[in-house]
């Protein structure tokens, strides 16, 4: 028997970006998975970067990190969060990525006498990149292209996508095309014309949209939809509403309803089956809707005016509160503003404290506050990557009578590096890629607080840092309260620190937001949700 044919879904967007393609693509996946195909989603970056690890989080939020260390973007965590499957380096193309690979292959002198173009060499490349994840055995590739048709930058990708449906013939491909229908206050209409407009471009492209979704904050009138249809050459069935919900975790119940996963599924002439069964996806959204506590929680960092920064973070509290039917409610706390105003007044009456993670020396000082007002107030707390980094800053400061204790990222003559390199990061020059990333092997202590949340002696977690806690101050802080219970087996690297006789006061190096979807959230933030609402 040969080896069945995996089908492939691109996803583009028109008339402006940021329409949600990342949680439409996810609540397609999500779907489609629930009917028993094996599925994955990938994206697709017009940027030039690499990958986003330099970005700053308010040019692009956060920087999301897959199990094999890739710094990828922030909809593969949507991605994983609703399909709970993990993605993987080859989930996520940039335009870098493709231009680096050609040029290394024609510096090796792969292409020989022929003048390397963006047509077929680049394109090729990307058709590449798209059928590599076809080597796993899915049935269905949803690829997700960023940015907006007739963008310049996005011209090589939709190219692809039309040479690719050319060679996997009929019935093998299609697209979505998520386009806007801006609402008219002044007359109260919505308008479908930037939507006829975005698929006429796309057709001057060569690719004709087999299904329309419509960002709206309105329904869609039936005479709507039928114009819609007319003039898009889609079937009325096809032109699929997507209205602004509550939460994002509405949305698959929506386009469900719609019939969504079906006009999918004929369009690949693939069977349709028994509907999709989200039994498990409703309880959890009947849980999150119907808390029966409360607790706030503040989120103290420096990025907190994006919240797209801190996106997994918030997403990993969604489905812990909702595991414990308890409201979380984030406090987004800017630690500058603790520098200028004092922890006692902005952290006043809150449950719990997060300290998040991040990279440079802006709103340091006002991080070690909240650590000490959460330590000496013994208010849970939750210190992530850089947190735990604080939370040792500020122990080595106030308890360990070491005035001048810092890492070495903020002062490189700090007389004690409690937060120092690792001798393999001393000599590194570039900035991207080269810290000690994805999943990581993490020995716990018997006994410990952690060994007792996880249930485990060994976990695995994703990183995404440069600096480690110095094991030559261990025994110290051992000594005084703040026990590394966490070590990595290999290296001996200390993971994770929790304080003797506090409620709750837990660092840790890695990122266990990365690894919380719906159906499995993570223990750790389980056990803090459960931490503040003991302390309210």
């Amino acid at each position: 028997m040969s080896k069945k044919e995996t089908k492939y879904i691109f996803v583009t967007g028109g008339v402006t970006s940021s329409l949600g393609k990342g949680i439409v693509s996810a609540s397609l996946g999500l779907l489609l998975k629930s009917r028993g195909f094996k599925v994955t989603i990938q994206k697709l970056d017009p940027y030039i970067n690499i990958d986003p690890g330099t970005l700053n989080p308010y040019e692009h939020g956060e920087c999301y990190v897959t199990e094999d260390g890739a710094e990828t973007d922030l909809d593969l965590g949507h991605y994983e969060r609703f399909l709970d499957s993990p993605t993987s380096q080859n989930n996520n193309v940039t335009t870098g990525k493709i231009y680096q690979t050609v040029i290394e292959k024609e510096r090796k002198g792969d292409f020989l006498g022929k003048t390397v173009q963006v047509i077929p060499h680049i394109t090729n490349e990307i058709k590449r990149r798209i059928k590599m994840l076809s080597k796993k055995d899915y049935d269905i590739i949803i690829t997700e292209i960023g940015g907006t048709v007739g963008d310049i930058e996005s011209l090589p990708y939709i190219e692809s996508v039309r040479q690719l449906q050319w060679e996997l013939g009929k019935n093998n491909s299609m697209v979505i095309h998520l386009t806007l229908l801006p609402y008219l206050s002044s007359s109260g209409e919505l308008k479908t014309k930037p939507s006829q407009h975005s698929v006429r471009q796309l057709m001057e492209s060569g690719i004709q949209a087999d299904v329309l979704v419509c960002r709206t904050e309105h329904h869609i009138p039936k005479a709507l939809k039928s114009k819609l249809a007319q003039f898009c050459n889609v079937g009325l069935d096809n032109v699929i509403e997507c209205i602004d919900m509550p939460t994002i975790y509405e949305v698959p119940l929506d386009l469900q309803r719609q019939k969504f996963d079906e006009v999918v599924l004929k369009e690949l002439d693939l069977p349709v089956g028994k509907e999709s069964n989200l039994k498990d996806w409703k309880s959890f959204l009947k849980k999150y809707k119907n808390p029966k506590k409360s607790v706030e929680i503040a989120l103290v960092g420096k990025y907190v005016s994006l919240q797209d920064s801190y996106k997994s973070i918030a997403e990993a509290f969604i489905h812990a509160g909702a595991d414990q039917e308890t409201e979380v409610k984030l406090r987004w706390v800017y630690s500058g503003d603790i520098e200028e105003k004092g922890a006692d007044q902005l952290l006043k009456d809150v449950d719990g404290v997060l300290i998040a993670p991040g990279f440079g020396d802006r709103g340091i000082e006002g991080k070690i506050q909240a650590a000490k007002y959460a330590r000496e107030n013994k208010i849970p707390l939750l210190g992530i990557c850089l947190g735990m980094q604080i939370m040792t800053i500020e122990f080595a400061r106030d308890v360990l009578g070491l005035p001048k204790a810092n890492s070495v990222e903020f002062d490189t003559s700090t007389p004690d590096p409690v937060i120092s390199l690792m001798e393999e990061q001393k000599n590194v020059v570039e900035k991207g890629g080269t810290m000690r990333l994805g999943a990581w092997k993490c020995t716990l202590k018997p006994g410990s607080k952690l060994a007792e949340i996880y249930g485990a002696k060994t976990i695995s977690e994703r990183h995404r840092h440069r600096y480690e806690f110095n094991s030559d101050y261990k025994k110290e802080f051992e000594d005084n309260g703040l026990v590394p219970t966490g070590f990595n087996p290999e290296t001996g690297l200390v993971e994770t620190l929790e304080l003797k006789d506090h409620p709750f006061y837990v660092g840790v190096q890695y990122h266990p937001e990365y690894k919380s979807t719906v159906a499995t959230p993570h223990p750790l933030f389980k056990a803090f949700v459960s931490a503040a609402v003991k302390n309210k």
